[in-house]
C-alpha cells in the first residue's frame, strides 16, 4: 500500500493526539501532511516539529502569527478546510459544530473521511447525504460503536435487508445504576471521571447523561440508513464489547476489543486494509465476564431527547446537538447542577420549531437558534 497522506482535524484533542500515535506506530504507511487547531499553539508546534507536515492551520488569529514564526517553511493559514487539499484520509476530530465544513470538504474532494465529529452528521445529514456518493469518497466512522457496526456489516453481502437490529453498548458513564435523588448534588469533577475512556470534557460529560449515546444513535440512523425502531441502546459496562449487529436470521455480529480508540482510528486509516499495530487486543485469559443490562431511560432522560430529535428529524437534531453544547458548558463552568441538564435541553427542544433544511445555511440557523433558545431559558 502506497504511503497514505493523513490530516488531522482537531489535532490537540484526544482524537487528534491519538491519531498521531497510530501514525508514528506505522511510519512506513502513513504520513502526517496537515494539522489543525483553534487555539493551542504551543502543542501544535511541538506537533509540527515532530512531524513536519505541509500545512498547519491555527483558525485562533491571535495565536497564528506566533505559531508562523515558530515554523518556517511549513504553510500556516487560518482555514480549517486547507487540511484537505494535501491529504488522501482526512480525520475529523473537529469538537461540536465547528467540524461540519471539513466534513463537507473531505466528501467534496472524494477523499477519505473518518469521522469523530458526530454532531456534524447529526445537525447536518440531509446535506452531507448527498455529498456520500462523490466519486472516492468514503465516510468511515471513528466512533468505537459505528466503528464496531461498520466491521459487524461486512459480515453481509446483502446490505440493510438482512439487518433486523442495531445495537449501541454504552459504558453507562460514572453514574451507572445511581438513582436520579443520589445525582442532585454529583460536581463537575465526578462527572467527568469517566470509568473506561479518556475523552474531552464535553463529550465525557455527554457520555454521563446518556446524550452521547442518544446522539450516536442518531448518527447511527444517518451512517447506516437503520430506522430508529430497529436501533436499540444496551449498557455494558466493561467496554469490550463495542456495538452489535442482529441479522434476520437470528445470528447477532460484535466487534470486542479493550478500550483503545486507536483502534478505530487505525481502522478508519487503512480502510479497506486492517493495520498491522494491535492496538485494543484481548488477554482472554484475564477477561472473567461481560454484562449487559437496560439503560434507566427516566434518569438519564437525554437518551429519550435525541431519539425523539432523530425521530422529529429535519433541523431538529441540529438544534438539539447545539442547545446540549451550551447547557453543558453551563454546567462545566458551575452554572447549573447536572440533574438540570436535561431539563435545559427538552425545554428549548419544547420550543424549537422543527424544519426541512436544503442547504448549510438552513442546519446553521437552526444551530444558532438552538443556542439561542438555550441561553433564553439557561437566563430564566
Amino acid at each position: 500500500m502506497a504511503i497514505q497522506r493523513v490530516a488531522i482535524a482537531g489535532s490537540s484533542g484526544s482524537i487528534g493526539t491519538q491519531t498521531i500515535d497510530v501514525v508514528l506506530a506505522e511510519p512506513h504507511n502513513y504520513q502526517v501532511t496537515a494539522l489543525a487547531v483553534g487555539s493551542s499553539a504551543d502543542l501544535v508546534i511541538e506537533q509540527a516539529q515532530q512531524l513536519r507536515p505541509e500545512v498547519v492551520v491555527v483558525t485562533n488569529e491571535a495565536h497564528r502569527a506566533r505559531v508562523a514564526a515558530a515554523l518556517p517553511g511549513i504553510q500556516v493559514t487560518g482555514t480549517l478546510t486547507d487540511v484537505v487539499e494535501v491529504a488522501d484520509v482526512v480525520i475529523n476530530g473537529v469538537v461540536g459544530f465547528a467540524g461540519l465544513s471539513v466534513t463537507l470538504e473531505t466528501l467534496r474532494a472524494g477523499r477519505t473521511l473518518g469521522l469523530a465529529n458526530k454532531e456534524s452528521l447529526i445537525a447536518a445529514g440531509p446535506i452531507v447525504q448527498p455529498l456520500r456518493s462523490t466519486p472516492g469518497a468514503q465516510l468511515v466512522p471513528v466512533d468505537s460503536e459505528h466503528c464496531a457496526i461498520h466491521q459487524c456489516l461486512r459480515s453481509t453481502s446483502f446490505g440493510n435487508q438482512e439487518v433486523a437490529r442495531l445495537v449501541l453498548t454504552a459504558s453507562g458513564g460514572p453514574f451507572r445504576g445511581r438513582s436520579a435523588e443520589s445525582l442532585a448534588e454529583v460536581t463537575v469533577n465526578e462527572a467527568l471521571a469517566h470509568p473506561t475512556w479518556k475523552m474531552g470534557p464535553k463529550i465525557t460529560i455527554d457520555s454521563s447523561t446518556l446524550m452521547n449515546k442518544g446522539l450516536e444513535v442518531i448518527e447511527a440512523h444517518e451512517l447506516f440508513g437503520i430506522a430508529f425502531d430497529n436501533i436499540d441502546v444496551v449498557v455494558h459496562p466493561q467496554s469490550v464489547v463495542h456495538s452489535m449487529v442482529e441479522f434476520t436470521d437470528g445470528s447477532t455480529i460484535a466487534q470486542l476489543s479493550m478500550p483503545d480508540m486507536r483502534l478505530p482510528i487505525g481502522y478508519a486509516l487503512g480502510y479497506p486494509h486492517r493495520i498491522a499495530t494491535p492496538f485494543g487486543r484481548i488477554d482472554w485469559s484475564s477477561l472473567s465476564r461481560l454484562d449487559f443490562e437496560a439503560p434507566d431511560r427516566d434518569t438519564f432522560a437525554c437518551l429519550n431527547l435525541a431519539y425523539a430529535a432523530g425521530r422529529a428529524g429535519g433541523t431538529a437534531p441540529a438544534a438539539l446537538s447545539a442547545a446540549n453544547e451550551v447547557v453543558v458548558e453551563a454546567f462545566l463552568a458551575g452554572r447549573i447542577m447536572w440533574s438540570q441538564i436535561a431539563q435545559y435541553v427538552d425545554a428549548v427542544m419544547q420550543e424549537f420549531v422543527v424544519t426541512t433544511p436544503t442547504t448549510v445555511e438552513d442546519i446553521l440557523e437552526a444551530d444558532a437558534l438552538g443556542r439561542r433558545l438555550a441561553e433564553e431559558v439557561l437566563s430564566k
